[in-house]
């Protein structure tokens, strides 16, 4: 069943290390919610009638809309369309924008996930990432989320900051862990291009944790998550049984789905599509029926790549049958060599990574990649 992700792209201040699309400006708020909903209207029939496995709200910080201003959203698509009855709905949410009337609101509307963009639980740590709250306000949040009655939650919260210590990052994880969280993403400090951390790093003024050190943060936190009951079902994400995020593995599968919003992507098993990251021109475009995307059709090789990249990345791995014969030829020697070095392993016909492995996921992904033009 396909999914549905809505792209929420408004924010209370810009953190140091983002690069997705957002605005810090509601000035262009009410026109880009209206766009969305209409873009939802005229794009659903591309689904093709399927029950929904999942919606997501992401950004950008959907949080921060109104109760009433995300509740026109879900009903649109309940009216629309077919949402299965245990379906997976996400919200993402700033611990600054969580209370005990939003969270009612958020399940009343058809809410069943919240995901909270903790980061970090130190104060100096959220300062320097400029995040809109406080440590404090992330006990709260959890607390009032625990306790809500949702389905299932989760929290964010990032390593590889300037100065982190295995030590620092074993206390994170262990006050997460004090909260009984059912799932949890532990990202690594990435440097990108057109953000703060990127022109401090230029500067000199933030040295980022080496390749070493974050080798050690990622093994230590997986080892740690473990021990409490967490499954590493994708490099980056950790869940007890049940608590899988259906949505995002989706994506992980290859499994359709339509993305609304300024910079949104949808995937329908052969074509990529992108709306415009910029919220007065998608705004204009769908008011005025012009162009507000672009998009290709992938090759047969294109789609191989992006299942082994995808797929390396869970604990299923990838099917080495639906790779086809002619990968498996062409790549005999590469998954010989990864055999051997012990990283990747055959296990009921999938090629899955080890824990080994894991630490080199993109470039034995790439050295298995079908030739592309």
């Amino acid at each position: 069943m396909p999914g549905l992700y809505f792209h929420i792209p408004f924010c209370h201040q810009a953190c140091t290390y983002c690069d997705f699309h957002f605005s810090t400006s509601l000035r262009t708020k009410g026109p880009v919610l209206a766009a969305m909903r209409e873009e939802l209207r005229s794009r659903i029939a591309e689904l093709g009638g399927h029950p929904l496995a999942s919606i997501y709200f992401g950004g950008g910080t959907p949080s921060l809309l109104s109760p009433k201003e995300l509740g026109l959203l879900m009903g649109d698509v309940i009216a629309l369309s077919t949402v299965a009855p245990d379906a997976e709905v996400t919200v993402e949410a700033n611990p600054d924008d969580v209370s005990a009337e939003a969270l009612a609101a958020w399940r009343n509307s058809g809410i069943t996930r919240v995901s909270l963009g903790i980061q970090s639980f130190r104060d100096a740590r959220l300062k320097w990432m400029n995040r809109s709250h406080n440590a404090q306000q992330s006990h709260r949040a959890i607390e009032l989320v625990a306790k809500a009655g949702l389905h299932s939650w989760t929290i964010d919260l990032i390593y590889g900051l300037p100065g982190m210590t295995i030590a620092e990052w074993d206390e994170q994880l262990c006050v997460a862990l004090d909260h009984g969280m059912p799932h949890l993403s532990a990202y690594c400090l990435t440097v990108e291009k057109r953000t703060a951390l990127y022109r401090q790093v230029a500067a000199g003024r933030a040295v980022p944790a080496d390749d070493a050190e974050q080798a050690a943060q990622f093994g230590h936190g997986i080892a740690r998550l473990a021990t409490a009951g967490l499954m590493q079902y994708e490099i980056s994400n950790f869940g007890r049984e049940g608590h899988f995020a259906k949505h995002n593995t989706s994506y992980w599968q290859g499994v359709p789905y339509l993305g609304i919003g300024p910079s949104a992507h949808s995937f329908n098993g052969t074509q990529r599509r992108w709306n415009v990251a910029n919220n007065v021109r998608y705004a204009d475009g769908v008011e005025n029926g012009a162009t507000y995307w672009e998009e290709e059709t992938l090759t047969p090789n294109q789609r191989i790549n992006e299942g082994v990249l995808t797929g390396l990345r869970t604990m299923w791995g990838v099917e080495l049958a639906s790779l086809g014969e002619t990968f498996r030829k062409t790549n005999q020697a590469v998954i010989q060599r990864y055999l051997a070095l012990e990283e990747l392993e055959i296990r009921d016909g999938r090629l899955i990574l080890t824990q080994k492995g894991k630490n080199f996921a993109d470039r034995i992904a790439s050295d298995l990649f079908m030739p592309t033009p």
